[in-house]
């Protein structure tokens, strides 16, 4: 059983633990789907104002649901459709402050207002992604998306096995 101590003081410290527990949670674990089951349940424990938390795998051209906390979700997504498949196509990390605004939202969900997905690449390959959602508008900041890459990167080579 793993316990750690988050800090709930700023969102610096609060990212700064997030990064050292998920260090501490895949260290020397190959396998992708347990690294990514875990990294949703600490994320999805420690964020605060979330509904959803989990990862899209690319297999083969297109995004298939992976590991995830929250209400079951849409099963594949289309690279290029809705903010999930746009992080893909563009390479780069995707914050939405109102999800109704972005054009081709896919709604898994209809409380979600907000979300942020980054993309989780290694060795120039796209493995994935990092999908948060919220029922609050503008949850998402430049310190979320920051804290949040980090994880991704740090994160990245334990999924490499996905690769093969």
């Amino acid at each position: 059983m793993y316990q750690f101590d988050i800090a709930a003081g700023s969102k610096a410290e609060l990212y700064r633990d997030l990064h050292a527990a998920l260090d501490a949670l895949t260290a020397g674990e190959a396998d992708a789907v347990a690294n990514m089951a875990n990294a949703s349940a600490l994320i999805w424990q420690y964020l605060p104002d979330l509904n959803w938390a989990g990862f899209y795998r690319m297999v083969a051209d297109e995004l298939v649901l992976g590991p995830f906390q929250g209400k079951a979700a849409c099963i594949r997504i289309p690279v290029g459709k809705g903010v999930c498949g746009s992080a893909v196509a563009t390479g780069e990390t995707q914050r939405v402050a109102d999800v109704h605004a972005f054009p081709g939202h896919i709604a898994c969900d209809a409380a979600s207002r907000s979300e942020l997905v980054v993309p989780i690449v290694h060795d120039g390959h796209v493995l994935g992604v990092l999908d948060l959602d919220s029922p609050a508008p503008g949850r998402f900041d430049a310190e979320d998306q920051a804290g949040c890459e980090a994880l991704m990167t740090l994160l990245a080579p334990r999924l490499a096995a996905m690769l093969a």
